[in-house]
């Protein structure tokens, strides 16, 4: 999808989360982990790995009813957190499980890019909504 950076926002940018592919069953993106993300206990905060899961899967089901005027809000969000880290990339990618009409369900993983093995794992239900009337809705000037 053309023109993704309507999708950013200071959060995500806090966050760390850049996305290098955005289509309406699939999102792509990394983060770039380091002390900035850490517990006072020296490894990544699995808020980190939430917010991941919550971001990645928004935009793609957001992407997903765009056409309708539409956009994709969070009503549950499961993230596990398998094995702790203390820096380096992580890949992120939001597949889309289910569409319908008022709801998603999409699956995000989050794996190390110097390994390979899975960092956290995350499941997101969103319910489709009107975007009128929201502040920075698609299509709107911030």
């Amino acid at each position: 999808m053309s023109g993704f950076d309507v999708f950013r926002s200071a959060f995500v940018e806090a966050v760390g989360l850049r996305f290098t592919e955005v289509t309406h069953t699939r999102v792509r993106g990394e983060i770039q982990l380091g002390a900035e993300h850490h517990t006072p206990w020296g490894v990544v905060h699995g808020g980190v790995y939430t917010a991941a899961v919550e971001s990645a899967a928004t935009v793609g089901a957001s992407a997903a009813v765009a056409d309708r005027g539409q956009v994709a809000v969070g009503v549950a969000n499961s993230t596990d957190f398998l094995r702790p880290i203390t820096a380096g990339t992580v890949e992120v990618l939001a597949e889309a499980i289910q569409q319908g009409r008022s709801q998603q369900l999409w699956q995000v993983t989050v794996t190390s890019a110097d390994n390979g093995k899975l960092i956290a794992r995350g499941q997101l239900r969103l319910a489709n909504v009107p975007a009128t009337g929201l502040p920075n809705a698609l299509g709107q000037d911030s």
